[in-house]
């Protein structure tokens, strides 16, 4: 198996973002062997700390991991007025449920990861983000998570899909029939978030999802956040409502600084929800016929 570091330096190069890479300084590689599922790679990198890599692309760094988890987390937990029970689908790394598990509104978080061998490296090298796996709240379902929502209709308030590209093993997560699906797994009045990919770079990827999922739910956003260490050093996220009175540009409980430190949150805050949906120009037209997306009636 072929060792993805050339003279120190990782390199991630994906068809999905032709044209460039991204390159990060190694220190040492700390782990490197192929699942059933997928090639997993840790290196200790000088300026990011312990970096998890999949299938050649990193998922998360010590350093920057925060924004990501904190936005993909928080944005659907504080748009929903009493949030329960969630389901996560992937998130192996650990940082999604260590965000969902903060909340004393959460009574159970189910968390679906199909490869195991994620979780047990992220407990041995990236245990800041893997801490959540010691919360009672987990019920840990080790599988498919296509199949697990099968089997539990109308079942959670919210569900967060923290996957990775659309290749490999995530590529079924971005299709309109697992959006279907999810709507059935949601209560009434539920709530999903979902990883929305890089407006620099799949801008028409991320226009398609919107748009069938426009045909699926009444109230659908786009929301994005800045994180140096994936491609172009921004991402996306894709939410749906299936209550029609969601509205995702205002959260409905607003943060006082107190509660942001008793949290530990180092990215999200209440300011930091709403401007989210702040699109850039380009990205607003490609996404709303009419209107700024999140302010139809402007």
């Amino acid at each position: 198996m072929e060792l993805l570091v050339r003279d120190g330096w990782f390199q991630e190069m994906c068809s999905l973002s032709p044209g460039q890479a991204m390159s990060l300084q190694v220190e040492e590689v700390l782990h490197h062997h192929k699942s059933a599922f997928q090639e997993i790679q840790v290196f200790r990198s000088k300026t990011y700390g312990n970096v998890l890599v999949l299938d050649g692309l990193i998922q998360c760094t010590e350093r920057d991991e925060f924004s990501y988890q904190e936005m993909i987390a928080n944005l659907p937990l504080f748009s929903h007025p009493n949030p329960k029970k969630v389901l996560i689908i992937g998130g192996g790394d650990g940082g999604v449920l260590r965000e969902v598990v903060k909340h004393p509104t959460v009574e159970s978080v189910v968390q679906c990861e199909i490869d195991e061998e994620v979780i047990n490296v992220s407990k041995q090298f990236l245990p800041g983000m893997a801490v959540g796996y010691s919360s009672p709240k987990l019920i840990l379902h080790v599988g498919d998570g296509f199949q697990f929502m099968k089997q539990n209709q109308n079942a959670f308030d919210v569900i967060i899909t923290d996957s990775s590209d659309p290749v490999g093993p995530s590529e079924s997560l971005f299709k309109e029939s697992y959006y279907q699906l999810m709507k059935t797994a949601l209560r009434e009045d539920g709530i999903l978030c979902c990883q929305g990919q890089c407006h620099w770079l799949h801008l028409d990827l991320i226009k398609e999802r919107h748009q069938f999922c426009k045909t699926l739910f009444p109230v659908v956003e786009y929301a994005y956040c800045t994180i140096p260490t994936y491609p172009s050093g921004q991402i996306g996220f894709m939410l749906c409502s299936k209550n029609p009175n969601t509205s995702f540009l205002e959260p409905t409980r607003v943060l006082t600084q107190e509660q942001v430190d008793e949290m530990n949150l180092r990215y999200y805050n209440s300011n930091i929800h709403r401007a989210a949906f702040v699109l850039p120009e380009f990205t607003r037209k490609a996404l709303s016929d009419v209107g700024p997306v999140g302010r139809r009636d402007v």
